[in-house]
């Protein structure tokens, strides 16, 4: 575990141990399986897991950028980049939500299993069954890390998430534990989803009134608060920026007075999360249509 975190010459050496990440695996369908998700060997694997899925698609070898990243959808010759690493172009990026990777194959091994549905399904698995902090942490973080690029990988495994194993009510319970670290990275995991267009309606509908209800009313000065705040407003920037309707989902949970406060406090410490209210109410301000709604 201690090993796995050591940067990227350790999670490749480590990735590349012929075995290590089915034993992982293994281990911890086993431990779902017997109904003991809280041992603290599945915390020690889950959390490796964690940190091996770190920076996951920038790290991976050349020849898996090739195989993994196949095109099945023409993109005009003049938004083509040389392979999806390092794209800089926002219509590109949108262009990849849309590009499936190639079917999975039924028996993953080694680094291939990282991105598998099944390891997607064990980590939303252990979300909802394990009372452990740090197994919920380590398990929502690892899809966090995988979500968050802008290839075809991040998106498919956003998909998985949302449409193909309804990973969403898991994640949303987490967003109402007392454990701050572990509502940050449920938070910061519901941003990179959001990001993908396609599930947009899905997420506003599962959990928008939810990210609401824990926006504080006041502002309580923590870094993590302050940090989850502010990911919090852009994860609702992203659902109601191309949405009236997800905006005015926003007003029925009584988020507009929230946010209002968010954004005019000039603490030092609040800052990021002040910026971020303020974008997402700008946001709100271009829907025109809403403008009686908002003055009443």
């Amino acid at each position: 575990r201690n090993m796995s975190s050591a940067g990227p010459e350790g999670r490749k050496k480590m990735r590349e141990c012929v075995g290590l990440i089915d034993s992982l695996v293994y281990y911890i369908q086993g431990a779902i399986a017997d109904h003991e998700p809280n041992d603290k060997a599945t915390e020690n694997s889950v959390c490796i897991l964690h940190n091996l899925s770190y920076q996951l698609e920038i790290e991976l070898p050349e020849t898996y950028a090739q195989s993994i990243y196949i095109q099945r959808r023409n993109i005009s010759s003049n938004e083509k980049t040389p392979g999806c690493f390092g794209t800089r172009s926002r219509k590109v990026k949108e262009k990849q939500q849309d590009i499936p990777l190639p079917e999975e194959k039924s028996s993953p091994r080694g680094v291939e299993s990282l991105w598998h549905s099944t390891l997607i399904r064990i980590y939303l698995s252990l979300i909802a069954k394990s009372t452990r902090n740090y197994t919920q942490e380590a398990s929502l973080g690892a899809l966090q890390n995988l979500t968050a690029g802008t290839g075809p990988m991040p998106f498919a495994v956003a998909q998985t998430v949302v449409q193909k194993a309804d990973g969403l009510p898991g994640i949303r319970a987490m967003l109402h534990t007392r454990h701050l670290t572990v509502r940050k990275t449920a938070v910061s995991l519901l941003r990179n989803l959001s990001r993908n267009t396609s599930l947009r309606s899905d997420i506003a509908r599962e959990v928008l009134p939810d990210l609401v209800s824990i926006l504080p009313e006041s502002i309580l000065g923590s870094d993590i608060v302050c940090e989850t705040t502010a990911s919090i407003c852009y994860t609702l920037y992203n659902l109601t920026q191309s949405s009236s309707h997800n905006a005015r989902l926003l007003m029925s949970a009584n988020g507009l007075p929230k946010i209002i406060a968010i954004s005019m406090n000039d603490s030092n410490i609040f800052n990021k999360a002040s910026r971020a209210a303020s974008v997402l109410l700008y946001s709100l301000w271009s829907h025109t249509d809403l403008h009686n709604a908002y003055k009443k």
